[in-house]
């Protein structure tokens, strides 16, 4: 992206950033309407560090993605509450019991949830973006608070544990990445991304 273009970009009235409210969660048994708010995925690559005389030189590692969490409001009806403490029953978890060896399994916690998709609109309400967390399940539920000296709607808080992320452009716009990678994806011209490394490959050789 070049750095002369920022004027011409705001100057036209078809520029058109990504807005903050339009957005859609969705997720097996959650009603996408009574989700608040939702972060996007993030990343951390670890590092490690090799110590020469008075320098310090640091080397990129393994890519750690980070927790997923969104809020949403708890209605009387759909009863959100019901819905997760139904999730936990459904992954495996029973209360303490004599004779009672079931514990939660990686696989019905996934499956519970199904695909969960995080998708960014238009003003036409139209994808611009999905992120896809590939075998996503529960990690954190904190089910707010009640209080008497206030009449805010009751609200909650869920977060999601992931392998890893899938980002899916729908406009690509100019801003490709400088090696296209198999976990990013571009529906402008129709192409499926290949594999980074590839590419690179066959740039330099």
């Amino acid at each position: 992206m070049a750095e002369n273009n920022g004027p011409k970009f705001w100057a036209n009235i078809t520029a058109e950033p990504k807005r903050k409210y339009r957005f859609v969660l969705n997720l097996a048994g959650i009603d996408a309407w009574v989700i608040t708010k939702v972060n996007r995925p993030s990343f951390n690559v670890t590092e490690s560090e090799h110590t020469f005389y008075n320098h310090k030189f640091y080397y990129p590692g393994k890519v750690e993605w980070q927790t997923v969490t969104f809020s949403l409001v708890d209605p009387i009806a759909p009863d959100a509450t019901y819905y997760l403490m139904g999730i936990l029953g459904a992954c495996g978890y029973k209360l303490p019991q004599q004779n009672n060896y079931t514990s939660i399994s990686k696989q019905k916690a996934v499956e519970i949830l199904g695909e969960v998709r995080i998708k960014a609109k238009n003003a036409e309400g139209k994808d611009v973006e999905v992120w896809t967390l590939r075998n996503a399940w529960v990690k954190n539920v904190n089910m707010g608070e009640f209080e008497y000296a206030s009449d805010d709607m009751l609200t909650m808080d869920i977060e999601l544990r992931y392998d890893f992320a899938q980002f899916n452009s729908m406009v690509g716009g100019g801003a490709k990445p400088p090696i296209q990678a198999a976990h990013v994806k571009t529906q402008k011209t129709g192409e499926s991304i290949s594999d980074g490394y590839n590419d690179l490959k066959s740039n330099v050789s």
